[in-house]
């Protein structure tokens, strides 16, 4: 079998955790909806593969899903858990920030706490306000943890091996409505966590962004607000740690930079990715994010907290117009 398959976002993670699975007797996965291969099809056939004893449904607990996996994982197992939705793992945070996060630390590294944890974030299309957040910045300002956000099928699958084979506690954040998205993934390819992605090389400006982020962005360089304008697109791919040596490297080289992203702009990640670029660098840095709003059932009202190409050309334009 070819090394290089095309594969939808979601199959391309059922197969890295079926490869790692098969590897690790110790991989193990627990949550809501597993049996059923999982809400998005990110499980399929691995109920039937490797049974009820390792795929593991559970009852309708976020916290105690999350407290049994930190408990697995300081045993000696390697648990994936699964929240459906980045909104539903709020009910879990005391096991995640209180437990997970701090056990290396507090013990003196005595206790690890190997767990990947899957919360899909982002805008759910017609699924309102509790089902289409983008939670990103609160996993990333917490001490422990590591914050992967694919973007791509190939990444879906290098990532989550990734994770799996981590040492510390995964918040890994795939995109709600990335789950159909299809692409070539090379099942070879080892992507470590903290290297970002340039997508597109320029010199006149730098986009930084992830996960949903990454597509709009590209189409963004079509406009014909940005026609004979060379923009470098960096996919950041994770979080934490993210990639700073790439990013003040394109930054320095093209004087600005622009970080586009999903979620609520104030308070967001780009903030820290903008300053800290900023204060490596000297470039001019602007943001843009979704209004501190709800997300609106309503398409006119979802529409105002969604990412288009429109909106990120006309961003960077104005950041390539300051004097």
């Amino acid at each position: 079998m070819s090394a290089v398959q095309e594969l939808t976002y979601a199959a391309a993670a059922a197969l890295a955790l079926q490869q790692a699975m098969e590897a690790d007797p110790n991989i193990v996965a627990l949550g809501e909806d597993l049996g059923r291969g999982g809400v998005f099809g990110q499980y399929r056939g691995l109920p039937q593969q490797f049974g009820p004893e390792r795929i593991i449904d559970t009852p309708i607990s976020e916290a105690n899903i999350m407290g049994a996996a930190v408990g697995m994982a300081l045993a000696g197992l390697r648990p994936v858990v699964e929240m459906r939705v980045i909104d539903f793992a709020l009910c879990a945070m005391d096991e995640i920030v209180n437990q997970a996060a701090k056990n290396r630390y507090m013990f003196g590294g005595q206790g690890r706490v190997p767990l990947v944890a899957r919360m899909p974030i982002g805008i759910w299309s017609a699924s309102a306000a509790q089902h289409s957040q983008s939670l990103e910045a609160w996993f990333a300002h917490l001490p422990g943890l590591v914050v992967a956000v694919p973007a791509t099928p190939q990444d879906n699958f290098s990532l989550l091996k990734a994770s799996l084979a981590s040492g510390d506690p995964v918040i890994y954040m795939e995109h709600k409505e990335l789950w159909g998205q299809t692409g070539p993934v090379d099942t070879t390819l080892d992507i470590p966590l903290g290297r970002a992605n340039v997508m597109r090389e320029g010199a006149d400006l730098t986009i930084v962004t992830w996960s949903r982020g990454v597509a709009p962005a590209l189409q963004a360089l079509e406009h014909e607000a940005l026609r004979g304008v060379s923009v470098e697109v960096i996919d950041l791919r994770t979080l934490w740690p993210w990639d700073q040596a790439t990013v003040h490297a394109s930054a320095a080289k093209t004087g600005r930079l622009l970080v586009v992203h999903e979620a609520v702009q104030v308070a967001g990640f780009g903030a820290e990715i903008a300053a800290h670029t900023a204060e490596a660098t000297g470039c001019r840095v602007a943001r843009l994010g979704s209004p501190r709003i709800p997300v609106g059932y309503a398409q006119v009202l979802e529409n105002e907290a969604r990412l288009s190409p429109e909106k990120i050309a006309h961003a960077a334009k104005t950041l390539l117009d300051r004097a």
